[in-house]
């Protein structure tokens, strides 16, 4: 049965009658707030921070560009293909235990990978990062919704969106602080820092609250959606590597396809379905998940690239790159906070697409990048980048947090980290293939010229560029590094103009689809 569509109610909850909201004095709701910030910033910053770090992570292990790829990316496709089970399972046993459970796991996983120098070591930790941050992501959305009363919800909200998309940068800058001064497993250490504060937070103030009426937990379903994602990122992002046509990844692609069609089969029969495919008929609903999904593919997939651009091409230092970053969040926070009010004035059918074109106008200045840093083009691009993931983001996850009642925001908060989580694991695998095909296609001549093991080296990464052999060459090295570094600009200005695509398209079908301004 799909949910009913009105705004939840401040005088009920999951869990609880009367509601937490009801309860809370006004300081609790302020300390809850800021320890599920301090979350959410624990997950956040664990994709956007690492960026910084890639380049050193490369130089210092050997990893490939496809490992590389696959050390952010495990994270966020264990995380996407978990969020909506995670978010079942805290209405059904509790948001308070699962939140806490899952930054257990994510701070000792974290631990761990400041211990090992294993690529494949690594993406295995990323993952087990993964499933904590699924369990933590669409708890702190929810209890968010389920603790303030319907007045002060949206502007909670505001404040939710403006950490997950602004504390990305903020996350950069800390990584960049870090590396400064310490290896770039320092930055793994940030992230057991924070997890520790959100737990001691989450202990201290976080009220329990679950739905008393939760359905049976939906493993088959869980597992189909795992698969599905996985399946989908793997083929991505093994193909500029291995071939698109080699069985590897074709097999990926076909078995993610063929279980997001079971997937979908599979809940349709459901009677309690974990996500019921028909709320995606909903205007609200099915409008705002889109729209959060192309945000965060254009958001994060320009993260991965443009951080080893500041780095690898550039030739920046971590901390030097992420101060270049450092005007979004000042752009995007602001309007993250005001954006409600204004899609309660005009509408989220006007305020959501402008907010997406803005951010592909942002993506084309971008795109005119050059190996000579312009720093007018880079800063020309954040700001309208950050408005319009200002403008959209609020307004986007408060259209599918008020489509459903209180007793499923568990589901409402995971299908908006589902899809926050869906959209960036594509645009890294996705950008980060449209760069690795450019790449390894711009240096195909000036390899081929190259004796064997010189030339894989050039082909896998270009952060062969800053390795002490090319160091100690000189001058005999320059028309290889040259070219090694136009032919990564190439790929990510090409990326650039593809997520510019992509948001267009996006903003077209989210204003036919979203709900009509009465």
């Amino acid at each position: 049965m799909v949910p009913s569509t009105g705004a939840p109610s401040p005088t009920t909850t999951a869990g609880a009658s009367p509601s937490a909201a009801a309860v809370l004095p006004p300081r609790r709701q302020r300390l809850v707030l800021a320890v599920m910030g301090v979350s959410l910033m624990t997950v956040v910053s664990a994709v956007s921070g690492l960026n910084v770090a890639l380049p050193s992570l490369a130089r210092d292990t050997g990893a490939s560009q496809t490992e590389l790829t696959w050390i952010v990316d495990a994270y966020t496709v264990v995380f996407a293909g978990l969020l909506l089970f995670a978010g079942a399972l805290g209405d059904r046993y509790g948001r308070k235990g699962i939140l806490v459970a899952g930054l257990l796991v994510f701070g000792a996983a974290a631990g761990g990978a400041t211990l090992t120098s294993d690529p494949q070591v690594l993406v295995a930790l990323r993952a087990l990062m993964g499933v904590g941050a699924a369990a933590i992501m669409p708890t702190t959305l929810s209890v968010i919704t389920t603790s303030f009363p319907e007045s002060e919800r949206p502007r909670a909200v505001g404040v939710w969106v403006g950490i997950a998309g602004g504390g990305g940068v903020l996350g950069l800058f800390g990584a960049g602080l870090l590396l400064e001064w310490f290896g770039w497993n320092s930055f793994f250490a940030l992230n057991v820092a924070l997890a520790t504060l959100g737990l001691v937070g989450a202990l201290a103030v976080v009220p329990a609250s679950r739905d008393p009426h939760a359905p049976p937990l939906d493993v088959v379903g869980a597992l189909l959606s795992l698969v599905a994602v996985g399946g989908v990122v793997s083929g991505v992002i093994e193909g500029p590597s291995r071939g698109w046509s080699d069985g590897v990844t074709l097999a990926a692609l076909a078995a993610g396809l063929v279980a997001g069609a079971a997937f979908v089969g599979w809940e349709l029969r459901r009677p309690a379905p974990m996500l019921d495919p028909r709320l995606f008929r909903l205007r609200g609903f099915g409008s705002g998940a889109l729209s959060i999904t192309a945000q965060f593919s254009a958001a994060f997939g320009f993260f991965f690239a443009v951080l080893q651009y500041l780095q690898f091409v550039v030739g920046l230092s971590p901390l030097q790159a992420a101060l270049r970053l450092l005007p979004l969040p000042f752009v995007l926070v602001p309007l993250a906070r005001t954006a409600p009010l204004l899609a309660r004035r005009v509408g989220f059918r006007r305020v959501g697409p402008t907010g997406l074109l803005l951010m592909a106008a942002g993506f084309v200045v971008l795109s005119r990048l050059d190996v000579e840093l312009s720093y007018p083009v880079l800063l020309g691009g954040l700001v309208l980048f950050g408005a319009g993931m200002g403008l959209a983001g609020t307004p986007a996850t408060t259209a599918i947090t008020e489509s459903l009642p209180p007793a499923k925001q568990g589901v409402a908060s995971a299908v908006n980290d589902t899809a926050r989580e869906l959209g960036s694991a594509l645009g890294i695998a996705v950008l980060g293939s449209v760069i690795n095909q450019a790449y390894r296609d711009g240096v195909a001549d000036v390899a081929s010229r190259l004796p064997a093991e010189a030339a894989e080296h050039v082909r896998e990464s270009v952060a062969f560029t800053q390795s002490p052999a090319v160091a100690r060459l000189g001058d005999a090295a320059r028309p290889v590094v040259d070219a090694a570094r136009a032919a990564f600009l190439d790929g990510v200005s090409t990326a650039m103009l593809a997520a510019a695509v992509f948001l267009v398209v996006a903003a077209v079908v989210v204003f036919v689809r979203s709900p009509r301004v009465p």
